[in-house]
């Protein structure tokens, strides 16, 4: 990344927390959407932001495009208790928490997975840049009724599998690419509903029921997988 004019930030020393991050990200998208960074600036400078510390190392990758001032946390990360509240077909555990409720994952000529008991944040961030996930949420728990998956595919697939009854709304862009999510045909009323929002660049992301994907389906559940 090019090299910017030196101006200190008021909270440098601070650690960047994951909604910190999570703001950097959504400018970085918009700046490549509209065409203010290449594809090449784009991976280079949300590398940075995956790896940054603090707050300092934060500020100077968006210090070039039009963003809000970043505001130093309001508390330090603390422990998230779960408490059910939900006795639908999908397990839904609500954090004390909801604003740490975050997720980041990150494939660069790789891939990632994941798969069985795992935790649905209320936001998951998936980047697959020349490689792919595969999100399984068959068995998973979800900490909200409405989780967001927002899914960046730049010559990558991201496949998102989702229980049955649990409805999908598809809210992504695909440029010279596919993007497109399909909820269940019989959705359950106190299922959870995955919002997937996103840009699929030379790239995938799309959906299919558990049900579809796995030829089973469990005990008033089911699910979609984005391809």
């Amino acid at each position: 990344m090019e090299n910017l004019p030196d101006r200190p930030h008021p909270h440098a020393h601070l650690r960047a927390s994951d909604i910190d991050r999570d703001q950097v990200v959504d400018v970085l998208r918009d700046a490549l959407m509209s065409g203010r960074l290449s594809q090449e600036e784009h991976s280079e400078r949300l590398e940075q932001t995956l790896q940054a510390k603090t707050l300092g190392e934060l500020e100077p990758i968006t210090r070039d495009l039009i963003v809000p001032g970043t505001q130093p946390p309001a508390s330090q990360p603390s422990t998230q208790l779960a408490r059910p509240v939900s006795n639908g077909p999908v397990p839904i555990e609500e954090p004390v928490n909801p604003e740490n409720s975050f997720d980041t994952m990150v494939a660069i000529f790789g891939g990632g997975e994941r798969k069985g008991r795992w935790r649905v944040k209320r936001r998951t961030n998936a980047f697959a840049v020349f490689g792919g996930h595969d999100l399984d949420m068959t068995d998973a728990v979800f900490e909200g009724r409405e989780v967001t998956i927002y899914a960046f595919a730049v010559f990558g697939g991201i496949d998102i599998t989702v229980p049955e009854g649990v409805t999908v709304r598809n809210e992504g862009v695909g440029i010279f690419g596919g993007f497109g999510a399909r909820g269940s045909d019989d959705p359950h009323p106190d299922a959870p509903v995955v919002v997937v929002k996103g840009l699929a660049l030379f790239g995938g992301v799309g959906g299919q029921s558990s049900a579809k994907r796995h030829g089973r389906r469990h005990k008033g559940k089911g699910h979609h997988e984005l391809h």
